[in-house]
């Protein structure tokens, strides 16, 4: 069984700020200095880990990731998961996959070993992300039979994320219709469970598979509305700009698309992800836009 109950500070994550999280984890450590809590102290380092390598600051995280490992023992089974998964996920974004995929396996034997079902979706859901082609969706298929089938309520909240995935794994090999049908159950799932930035992603991807199918008035239609959902929350999304820009190239209004491309540009350009791995996609939407 669980070696700890699932700890408050899970709930402090907040993935668009990385740094903040980072913050806030590191001064409850500081708080709980003398808290003889190993498996407590470990979970958090690894979680203050997770938020140095989503900003990027690899050596790092590792090094935080030395901390926690030196507080695990045998029986600090969900602490042990924790590690290996975020030890993967540091070394999966410093592009060192094959360092990161026989972490992601430990932790997923090790999780089902533990009853833990929400990080053996977890490490399931990452070595689906490490793995391509068939290998990727049978993971992502094992992920999501897992997540069905447990009584965890935790780890059913990873349905929305996995139709994503999934209906990602089938958009990218070029099976639309199977994509379209899995974004479509996403975003029901999104609208019954998720929050509004989940469920815009949601209906962002349905409007995708769309214009891969080529229906494009569909399809821009809809990320239309999704813009407008846009301006009246006060954000701004650089992909539905994007979108919106490439429907309109296809139905040959150029000149409509060139504000949409620079739009998405100016946004999408900030991503430093995009910025190292997309570079020919950036150069495009600058070129369209001007």
């Amino acid at each position: 069984m669980p070696d700890l109950q699932i700890l408050d500070f899970d709930n402090l994550w907040n993935y668009d700020d990385p740094a903040t999280t980072e913050r806030q984890f590191r001064q409850l450590l500081m708080a709980g200095f003398t808290i003889q809590d190993a498996a407590y102290r470990a979970q958090l380092l690894t979680q203050i880990a997770r938020a140095q390598g989503l900003q990027r600051h690899f050596e790092a995280a590792h090094q935080t990731l030395d901390q926690a490992a030196k507080l695990l023992t045998p029986e600090l089974m969900t602490a042990r998961v924790r590690y290996l998964l975020e030890r993967g996920r540091v070394f999966n974004s410093s592009e060192k996959v094959d360092q990161a995929r026989p972490l992601f396996l430990q932790a997923f034997q090790l999780a089902q070993s533990a009853e833990e079902d929400f990080y053996a979706v977890d490490a399931a859901h990452m070595l689906a992300i490490v793995e391509s082609g068939d290998e990727q969706l049978a993971w992502n298929l094992k992920a999501l039979t897992l997540a069905e089938a447990s009584e965890q309520p935790r780890a059913k909240k990873w349905l929305g994320s996995l139709y994503n995935n999934i209906g990602w794994t089938h958009h990218d090999a070029g099976r639309y219709d199977e994509a379209l049908t899995i974004f479509e159950k996403a975003l029901a799932w999104h609208k019954e469970y998720g929050k509004p930035s989940t469920l815009r992603i949601a209906k962002w991807s349905v409007a995708r598979a769309l214009r891969s199918l080529g229906r494009v008035d569909e399809a821009l239609e809809r990320q239309r509305a999704l813009l407008v959902e846009h301006e009246q929350a006060g954000t701004s999304d650089g992909y539905v700009s994007e979108e919106i820009a490439e429907c309109l190239l296809l139905l040959g209004k150029t000149d409509e698309a060139r504000p949409h491309f620079a739009r998405a540009y100016a946004e999408l350009s900030q991503d430093s992800w995009l910025v190292e791995n997309e570079v020919s996609r950036l150069e495009r939407l600058k070129q369209l836009g001007t």
